[in-house]
């Protein structure tokens, strides 16, 4: 069967109707979904990003922390400038904690204007405290957490040798007080300190320096008479 002309006509008319009827509806709807897409950028935009959350070390997260980060170090030395002078630390590779903290804290510019607070004639000068309460402050916003001691590596409180003092806090285990360090000055050494506190690095250029600070009149307490500040501890990359 064939189509007649006629009424093949009234059944494009009608298809054509339907299209124009559709075509309108197409382009709303595409007009609509760039409007959609411009209008959730712009809310997003809006928004507020979060905060990054603080990091606050812990006696629960500490020795992970620097178990880590000590993996991620290739440096080993560290400068320390004072009032007085400078010298420089080098740090032990196989005492992990005390090494990857007191790099930490120098980066994080903890050392920065503490004092040398301590000095013992013809024994040792003790540093990385003040009265300041900048210190204070320094110490709240790093973390309040202690560091195991590290004693089996046979190192020896030879002249120079940096070492880290223990807590004096409740602490029958002689934790470490990852703020603090000491500089041996008795020639050849102080051995009874051996066992006790753990060495982790030494003095390898401005002993002189130390020498001096050493020789700083003190007060009450080995409290020096003038302030000796560390005014950098610079990581030596």
């Amino acid at each position: 069967m064939r189509f007649s002309s006629l009424s093949f006509y009234p059944l494009v008319l009608i298809a054509l109707l339907s299209a124009c009827k559709d075509t309108p509806k197409q382009k709303e709807s595409i007009a609509k979904k760039p409007a959609q897409v411009t209008d959730t950028l712009a809310a997003k935009d809006t928004l507020t990003p979060p905060e990054a959350e603080k990091f606050e070390l812990t006696e629960d997260n500490a020795i992970e922390f620097f178990f880590e980060y000590n993996k991620t170090l290739t440096a080993n030395k560290v400068k320390i400038t004072t009032n007085l002078g400078s010298f420089v630390i080098e740090l032990y590779d196989n005492v992990p904690y005390h090494k990857a903290n007191f790099i930490y804290l120098a980066r994080q510019g903890y050392f920065d204007y503490t004092q040398f607070h301590r000095v013992v004639k013809d024994f040792i000068i003790q540093g990385g405290n003040s009265d300041d309460v900048k210190t204070a402050k320094k110490r709240s916003d790093i973390g309040r957490y202690l560091l195991p001691p590290d004693t089996r590596k046979d190192y020896k409180h030879h002249r120079g040798t940096v070492s880290m003092p223990s807590s004096e806090i409740n602490n029958p285990h002689m934790l470490a007080s990852p703020y603090e360090f000491f500089i041996v000055v008795t020639d050849p050494g102080s051995y009874h300190l051996d066992g006790e506190y753990t060495p982790f690095g030494r003095v390898i250029s401005g002993m002189d320096i130390v020498d001096k600070i050493n020789h700083q009149p003190v007060g009450k307490g080995d409290w020096p008479s003038q302030n000796i500040y560390i005014e950098k501890a610079e990581v030596l990359e």
